[in-house]
């Protein structure tokens, strides 16, 4: 089936299993084939009174436009419990996301959209992999970056999941220019056809001239010139704490952030709801809501799906742009 996008339920014991069963429940899911749990995704749209609608396949070739279709990862496990860290959760929540990437680089889906997953429950279970973006690096083989994206910010990360401290140092030339390029690259497949992007400084005032740090006079500002001299439309290295409020009114279409915290605070400020998390530098498209797993709802029907449904429209939108 053309332009099949496969959404990873998430872990398990988390919001994930309702947000995507609320979201196919509600008309959304067209072309949508969820990898995970049978037991889980069953009691999930049971809760939702569409359970009749539900069906698993033993292949994507049996997909049917006419149901929820599931495509089994992982033996049922009804047993995990809602709200807990386990390895049960962890090992569930990365076999959905492990099939789902081998399907996208056999180019069998077009997209996939994951679920929110547990760290502690990812690490219970043995993995390292801090997070979705170090497992879709590893398991594709390729130089990414993470872009958060609302309706009035995109931010690039050069850094992503590591201590602060170990941020400053990873944050060296070669990811500069990575960041920078990908973030170039981004923009335009979401449509922007001359990305103006802003580079922030990792320091207060972006170091005000060497007199707090010299990384934006020693690596940030020569790896913005070496990417000028490519003919990529970027400026800074701008001070952190004002570089996203000139984003939103219009100067610039991307900030490329120099670790987590300084690119995520300003997007999620603006309300989780509209957020989307997306994986620039893969062969195929991957969007997530910009939510955790919120243990302290799940499984109470209150989860809700909004920032779920934009990540679904963003790998469409994404899906068109690349073809």
């Amino acid at each position: 089936m053309e332009n099949l996008i496969a959404i990873t339920m998430g872990d398990p014991a988390g919001i994930g299993p309702e947000i995507t069963a609320k979201l196919l429940a509600s008309g959304a899911g067209e072309s949508c084939v969820i990898l995970g749990d049978p037991a889980i995704m069953a009691t999930a749209f049971d809760k939702l009174g569409v359970l009749h609608k539900f069906q698993i396949i033993p292949a994507l070739e049996d997909f049917s436009p006419e149901h929820f279709n599931l495509l089994q990862t992982s033996e049922p496990n009804s047993g995990i419990d809602t709200g807990a860290i386990s390895a049960q959760a962890g090992q569930a929540a990365f076999d959905a996301i492990a099939k789902a990437i081998d399907l996208a680089m056999a180019g069998q889906i077009k997209a996939i959209v994951t679920a929110p997953i547990h760290k502690e429950s990812l690490a219970a279970a043995g993995y390292t992999f801090a997070g979705h973006t170090e497992i879709l690096a590893h398991r594709a083989g390729c130089n990414v970056a993470m872009m958060l994206a609302n309706d009035d910010i995109r931010t690039v990360l050069v850094t992503i999941h590591m201590s602060l401290r170990d941020a400053i140092d990873a944050g060296d030339f070669n990811a500069q220019i990575a960041a920078i390029r990908l973030a170039d690259q981004g923009a335009r497949e979401m449509g922007v056809v001359a990305p103006r992007i802003a580079v922030a400084g990792l320091n207060p005032h972006a170091g005000e001239g060497g007199r707090f740090g010299r990384e934006e006079i020693e690596i940030i500002s020569p790896a913005i010139k070496s990417c000028q001299d490519e003919g990529i439309d970027v400026s800074g290295p701008w001070p952190g704490d004002t570089v996203f409020m000139m984003a939103r009114d219009g100067k610039f279409d991307v900030v490329v952030a120099q670790y987590h915290d300084q690119g995520l605070i300003p997007v999620k400020y603006l309300g989780l709801e509209k957020g989307v998390n997306i994986t620039l530098g893969l062969p195929f498209v991957r969007t997530s809501p910009d939510h955790g797993t919120a243990f302290d709802i799940a499984g109470k029907g209150i989860a809700d799906m909004r920032s779920m449904q934009v990540a679904l429209d963003m790998a469409r939108q994404l899906i068109k742009a690349r073809e």
